[in-house]
């Protein structure tokens, strides 16, 4: 019985499938997604898909990008309020889609399917019905999941962890704990964390030369003693292994640290 975490899969299904038999993840386990599951990579209906189907030892956390998806489909469902349309029909959430689009383009602070996800999976065939569906399972993820390991309290998010936002600064960066859990970089490692704990997260691709958590694709550990805080970045940027040689999707084995890579 172990307990695994993965994050930042962004669509790559069929690397998840593999790093499941890598593992060996059977039913007295546990995994805890961080987030992240689709945008990107080449199959999000199936992740979509496989995250309605997820057995009750799968813990999935939201990520920015799952909430992206969300609200992409909150704004497609105003807008459709005011259209005599059938949310099961095809042709219509074509039509809703395109509607939605040119809002957006007429508006700049309107932030609309900037990975295209929604727009493909409408052209694969799925309706508005099935993409509601599947942002409603999504709004009830959790931003953060806790769990004593070994004596030591670890908490998995997807980006950084944080009690409050007690700083001017922290409050004018962020509008919520929940922006910080999901969209935080160096903060979370900085001014976020919690004492004598163990804190994993993705959301900072550890194949990115340039960013503070670069590893050249492998996790990222960092520890803070003073604050006895040990720090991991799992997303070591599977989605960018078509065109980084060192991209590859990350699990971490709670109880004795090991890192599996595919």
């Amino acid at each position: 019985m172990s307990s695994y975490v993965i994050s930042d899969i962004h669509g790559c299904y069929d690397e998840l499938q593999k790093m499941l038999e890598k593992i060996q993840f059977g039913d007295g386990d546990t995994l805890i997604c961080a987030g992240d599951y689709i945008d990107k990579g080449p199959k999000n209906a199936d992740m979509l898909e496989w995250i309605m189907r997820a057995p009750a030892n799968v813990i999935l956390i939201r990520g920015n990008h799952d909430e992206d998806f969300v609200q992409n489909i909150e704004a497609m469902r105003i807008i459709s309020y005011k259209m005599d349309l059938d949310v099961e029909d095809l042709k219509d959430t074509k039509v809703l889609y395109k509607s939605m689009s040119r809002l957006a383009g007429r508006d700049d602070s309107v932030r609309f399917d900037r990975c295209g996800t929604v727009n493909e999976l409408i052209e694969s065939g799925y309706t508005f019905s099935q993409l509601s569906a599947w942002a409603e399972r999504i709004k009830h993820m959790p931003y953060y999941y806790d769990m004593d390991v070994n004596g030591r309290k670890c908490i998995v998010v997807h980006a950084g962890y944080i009690r409050k936002l007690d700083t001017p600064e922290l409050k004018a960066k962020y509008s919520s704990r929940e922006e910080f859990y999901m969209n935080a970089r160096y903060d979370g490692y900085t001014v976020g964390g919690m004492c004598h704990s163990t804190i994993i997260a993705g959301h900072t691709p550890t194949v990115k030369e340039g960013e503070f958590a670069w590893n050249n694709g492998r996790v990222f550990r960092m520890y803070d003693k003073e604050r006895d805080i040990l720090f991991y970045d799992i997303d070591c940027g599977c989605w960018m292994r078509g065109t980084r040689k060192n991209a590859r999707l990350a699990c971490i084995r709670l109880e004795d640290e090991e890192v599996f890579y595919v």
